[in-house]
């Protein structure tokens, strides 16, 4: 997987959020994004996964160019290469634990018998192999974000998202969700671009990134 951005830039009318963006993620690569609130972290985020359109520049994912894609084409792409994990959590409540992190093979059409193998290991290796049934409003902050790590990693995507993962949590659950998500993506060769503003959770990168209005950095 490479995840290759120039020259992006980003505006609201005529408000520039950012500018000459331009960096590289290489496969397996970790690399934290930080910079002050506002300068449009998640934004960026999200130009990456294709969800939000950007201004200026290119980005391409293994290759592709996400700017020629349809809204269609790029939603394929979110769904075969791309895990999303948010600050949020994005559960959805009405459905067990583990139907929620079956939810992005199901959207793949992954046999039933394949999709309960899978969840079952996922489950297991966030630590939550109890826990199937419970409703989500049964779990804690942890808990929750474990599940979304699980949902997000069991189509074994090349390219893991997270943005500000554990700006809800505790110091010391914070510091476990990190590791979990950083020994999760490495087992599976998956690239990680983290936003955060979390000095702990930026140190575990390989790489971090200054974001500001005028471009990206290395962090000094």
């Amino acid at each position: 997987m490479s995840l290759v951005l120039a020259g992006v830039a980003k505006r609201y009318g005529e408000v520039p959020v950012f500018e000459h963006v331009t960096l590289q993620v290489a496969r397996g690569e970790f690399v934290a994004i930080v910079g002050e609130s506002g300068v449009g972290k998640s934004t960026l985020l999200n130009c990456m996964a294709g969800l939000d359109d950007w201004d200026g520049g290119s980005i391409h994912l293994d290759g592709e160019d996400l700017g020629a894609m349809t809204a269609d084409e790029r939603a394929l792409l979110r769904r075969r290469r791309i895990g999303f994990v948010f600050q949020a959590f994005h559960v959805l409540p009405h459905l067990d634990v583990a139907q929620n992190v079956a939810l992005p093979l199901m959207l793949l059409g992954v046999d039933a018998g394949e999709r309960n193998e899978r969840v079952a290991a996922m489950l297991d290796a966030v630590g939550l192999q109890e826990l199937g049934a419970r409703l989500p409003q049964q779990l804690s902050g942890g808990q929750l974000q474990r599940v979304a790590i699980a949902r997000a990693l069991v189509h074994r995507p090349s390219l893991l998202l997270a943005d500000e993962p554990t700006g809800n949590l505790d110091p010391g659950t914070a510091a476990k969700v990190m590791e979990l998500m950083v020994t999760q993506t490495r087992r599976q060769g998956a690239s990680l671009v983290l936003v955060t503003h979390s000095e702990g959770a930026a140190a575990r990168a390989d790489r971090v990134l200054v974001l500001t209005s005028e471009g990206i950095r290395p962090h000094p």
